[in-house]
């Protein structure tokens, strides 16, 4: 879908969040894929980093782009490390304007990104608008399709309120007043486990909130090497598949975790079994399949709760950190 008003130059300006944990060079190219925006003087009220390192490692190469910024630079300290924690610090830290946007560390913006995330999101009165995420990854032929894909996100092919569906935090756009109320509209229970944003944005939802997707506000997101592996993917695989149970565990509802429990077992065999299969024959779908039982999986084994954030999994070199 094409919109017939362009509102690029009349949209009011927006902040730009950026949460970041010890990948200075990952932050340096999501950042100057912000100055490189189109009519980014225009667009951008503010650009803040929050650097969720206790040691404030990202101070350096926040302070020396500042000069290049089409916008303020303005660099928050989180000591406190965790997903939600480094959001809310960043959300708090916009004043300068009524809608906040979201790039995370390891996603690049081509220049026309936000100009398309701000032109849907006014033309469809949305209070979250959310767009595609292009996995790139530098790994071996064969699993070359599966990683990239796992670190994407499709969504429909026109641009266009949402029916349903909600998707991550990641390159997304929010009116303030009516998405991201109170100072910690993302709940810190989920600092180190992930899945703040699925807590807000399914809390909207039953709250009857507008969410659009942007089709043509894609960004690009680099999977370093050491998130580029099947032992990380199976594992978030994992962590997914955890997660309806876990929150039916937290309502007390424990017969529809039974039920979950259920339908991840059959789920874990059925694709199991399909990957095994595949997996002797050396097809490259193998890996999707193996992904699926790991989800199953999941709803299964949903008691042991999976960290990927913080600063221990940065020191790992494992997941993303914020």
């Amino acid at each position: 879908m094409t919109l017939a008003v362009d509102q690029a130059t009349t949209a009011p300006p927006v902040a730009v969040v950026i949460p970041t944990l010890r990948r200075p060079m990952s932050l340096e190219r999501a950042l100057k894929s912000l100055f490189q925006q189109d009519a980014a003087a225009d667009l951008i009220a503010e650009i803040i980093v929050v650097d969720n390192d206790p040691q404030g490692s990202a101070r350096a190469a926040v302070e020396g782009l500042c000069a290049t910024s089409p916008a303020p630079l303005i660099y928050v300290h989180e000591p406190k490390p965790g997903v939600a924690t480094a959001r809310n610090a960043g959300v708090n830290a916009a004043t300068r304007s009524d809608y906040i946007a979201f790039l995370d560390d390891d996603e690049e913006a081509p220049p026309g990104w936000l100009t398309a995330l701000i032109r849907t999101h006014l033309a469809f009165q949305a209070d979250v608008t959310f767009g595609p995420v292009r996995g790139v990854a530098e790994v071996k032929a064969a699993q070359k399709t599966y990683i990239e894909d796992f670190f994407s996100r499709v969504g429909p092919a026109a641009s266009g309120i949402l029916d349903g569906a909600v998707f991550g935090c990641g390159n997304s756009l929010l009116t303030r007043a009516t998405a991201l109320a109170g100072p910690a509209p993302f709940d810190p229970a989920a600092d180190l486990t992930g899945g703040e944003d699925d807590r807000l944005f399914n809390a909207l939802k039953a709250q009857g909130a507008r969410f659009a997707w942007a089709a043509d506000a894609f960004v690009f997101e680099h999977a370093p090497p050491h998130r580029a592996r099947l032992a990380y993917t199976f594992k978030r695989a994992l962590g997914y598949g955890q997660s309806p149970s876990q929150t039916c565990a937290r309502r007390g509802d424990w017969l529809g975790v039974g039920g979950w429990m259920l339908v991840g077992a059959a789920q874990a065999s059925l694709y199991g079994a399909i990957a095994a299969g595949l997996w002797v024959l050396r097809r490259p779908a193998r890996f999707g399949y193996a992904d699926k039982a790991m989800r199953g999986l999941g709803k299964v084994l949903w008691a042991n709760v999976l960290n990927f954030y913080g600063l221990q999994t940065a020191e790992r070199g494992g997941a993303r950190a914020s």
